[in-house]
């Protein structure tokens, strides 16, 4: 049994005439006729009673037309559902982020925009760092990353585009001597122990950015593994963290920023998609952000 057969018998008992049902369908009676009796064929018996001038429901098509509804309108849902997905209008979205994308009001934009087109697509947000949004997005559990430009050495099979850029900060306690200074400069903290954001104990991205070897900085480094984590060892004295400029709009007791001058680059928030993506809202989602590929 066919959804046709299904259309075109719910029609001709609604309209209780084979000529009306069939303009109504775009179909010649003919074929009505015969969808019907193919129908009637599978039933096993008759589903109209046909007279000279109308046509009524027999027993059987009493009860055949609840059921036939009711699969019609699963049908139509299922089809309405599909599309949805396909133009991106339902579904979820997995995002890992790193904080600087959140402060840099990068990602809040897009989740805005997003919204407002797709309010019926699940968002999704975890907090991760760069390595594991790359993993994330390469295995399937995440769909977008939004990641600083730290510990992105291989990722040549995925798309990245740059979102935002911006510079460093430093954060110290508000009775550092570097509280007061004007100008700082990666020379101002060779004497001072650094604290800086890492994925892991190994990942030394941002101290090669400040060109800043470990070995050989003697009053030693720090790294921990999220923003809150920095600025509260920074606000306990323990040393001078190093931070993204956005980091600033975090307002602490005992925390200061100074700027950061005269280094080789600062960071760009960049975001990490599969190639060829196939899911609808992903691939919207995807089409609301503004960025230049790399």
């Amino acid at each position: 049994m066919e959804l046709r057969h299904l259309r075109y018998f719910v029609t001709v008992a609604e309209e209780r005439h084979f000529g009306r049902a069939a303009a109504r369908l775009h179909v010649t009676q003919s074929t009505l006729s015969t969808q019907v009796q193919s129908l009637e064929r599978e039933v096993g018996g008759p589903v109209f009673a046909r007279t000279s001038r109308r046509v009524e429901l027999t027993e059987a098509g009493e009860l055949l037309l609840v059921e036939a509804r009711r699969v019609l309108a699963q049908a139509d849902r299922a089809l309405s559902v599909a599309r949805c997905s396909v133009n991106g209008e339902i579904g979820e979205v997995r995002i890992g982020f790193a904080g600087v994308a959140v402060l840099e009001g990068v990602l809040p934009a897009d989740l805005r925009r997003f919204h407002q087109a797709h309010p019926c697509v699940e968002l999704t947000l975890i907090e991760q760092p760069p390595a594991a949004q790359i993993q994330g997005v390469r295995e399937g559990t995440l769909d977008i990353g939004y990641s600083p430009d730290l510990d992105l050495d291989d990722v040549g099979d995925l798309v990245l585009t740059r979102r935002a850029g911006t510079s460093l900060s430093i954060a110290v306690r508000r009775d550092h001597p570097l509280a007061d200074a004007t100008t700082i400069t990666a020379t101002d903290l060779m004497d001072e122990k650094l604290i800086v954001v890492a994925a892991d104990e190994g990942d030394e991205t941002l101290l090669a950015r400040l060109q800043i070897t470990p070995g050989e900085h003697s009053a030693g480094i720090h790294l921990v593994s999220g923003s809150l984590a920095v600025l509260a060892l920074a606000a306990a004295g323990v040393g001078v963290a190093v931070v993204p400029a956005p980091t600033e709009r975090i307002t602490l007791p005992d925390i200061t920023y100074r700027p950061l001058h005269a280094t080789p680059t600062g960071l760009d928030v960049v975001t990490l998609s599969r190639p060829d993506e196939l899911s609808g809202p992903v691939r919207a989602f995807l089409g609301t952000s503004v960025g230049t590929e790399s």
